[in-house]
C-alpha cells in the first residue's frame, strides 16, 4: 500500500533509540524526509545511520515548551517545513506517590506534557495554512490503565492526552489530524530502565511494528482518523473503552 507519504517532511522528536527511532525507519522507509533530535551526539549519529535515507540529526533536548518548540525550529530550518509531527520524549523516574516528591512533578510536566505543547504550537499553525498535516503522540497504555510505580508519568501523560483531543477537534477541519499512540511493553532500552529486562511472562512488542502503526495514521489513508489515542499493547489493557 503506498501510504502517499514520499517527500513529506517529518519531525520526529527524542528518536535516537526506542520507539521514536522505529517511527523515523518506517516513516524513511515510506519515503519521508526525516529529521531526529536526541541529547547524545554519538547516540544522535549512530540513530541517523541506522534510519540512513538522508535523515538528519539535531542535538536537542525537547523539556519544556522551549525546547519542543525549538526542535521544531530545527527540523524546519532543514527540511524547509514539516508536515508530520511525532512527540516524544524520555520518561521521568519511576516511584509511587509516597516516595515522590511534589517538587519532582513539574520537571515531569516539563518532560511531557509542555514540550507537546511547545512543538505543536511550533508546527501546527503552518500545517493549518498549508491544509495538510499529521501530529502524532507516543505516550502510554498508562494513560488508560495508570501503571504502579509511574506516578508521574501517569500524571504528565493523561494531561497531555487532554491536550491533545482538544486541538484535534480544533483543527479537524484544516486537513491537519492529532491522535496519539500509546504503547505496551516494547523491547526497548527504557524497558530495561524500568525493568531490567525482566517482564515475566509478559509478551514484548516489536518497535518495528510500532513504528509501522505510527506512519499509518501519518498517512493519506488516515485523514479522517483524529482525536484517536490508540493502545498497541498486545492486549495488555483489561478495559473495554
Amino acid at each position: 500500500m503506498d501510504l502517499g507519504l514520499a517527500g513529506r517532511r517529518a519531525a520526529v522528536a527524542a528518536a535516537s533509540s526506542g520507539l521514536g527511532l522505529a517511527t523515523a525507519k518506517a516513516l524513511a522507509a515510506e519515503g519521508a524526509r526525516v529529521v531526529i533530535c536526541g541529547r547524545d551526539r554519538a547516540r544522535l549519529d549512530d540513530a541517523v545511520a541506522e534510519v540512513g535515507d538522508g535523515c538528519t540529526g539535531v542535538v536537542r533536548d525537547v523539556t519544556g515548551a522551549e525546547g519542543g518548540a525549538a526542535f521544531v525550529a530545527d527540523a524546519t530550518a532543514a527540511l524547509g517545513g514539516v508536515d508530520i509531527l511525532v512527540t516524544n520524549a524520555g520518561g521521568p523516574p519511576p516511584g509511587d506517590f509516597a516516595a515522590t516528591p511534589a517538587e519532582a512533578y513539574p520537571g515531569a510536566l516539563e518532560l511531557n506534557l509542555l514540550s507537546v505543547v511547545g512543538m505543536c504550537k511550533a508546527a501546527v499553525p503552518a500545517m493549518q495554512q498549508q491544509g495538510w498535516g499529521r501530529v502524532v503522540a507516543i505516550t502510554s497504555v498508562a494513560v488508560r490503565q495508570p501503571a504502579p510505580e509511574l506516578i508521574l508519568s501517569n500524571t504528565a501523560r493523561a494531561g497531555v492526552t487532554g491536550m491533545l483531543k482538544t486541538l484535534a477537534r480544533e483543527v479537524a477541519g484544516d486537513g491537519v489530524t492529532v491522535n496519539s499512540v500509546q504503547p505496551g511493553l516494547h523491547a526497548t532500552p527504557r524497558l530495561v530502565e524500568l525493568y531490567g529486562g525482566d517482564t515475566g511472562e509478559r509478551p514484548l512488542g516489536d518497535p518495528g511494528d510500532f513504528g509501522a502503526v505510527v506512519t499509518f495514521l501519518c498517512s493519506d489513508q488516515a485523514r479522517f482518523v483524529t482525536g484517536a489515542h490508540l493502545q498497541v499493547d498486545g492486549g495488555a489493557y483489561a478495559g473495554l473503552l
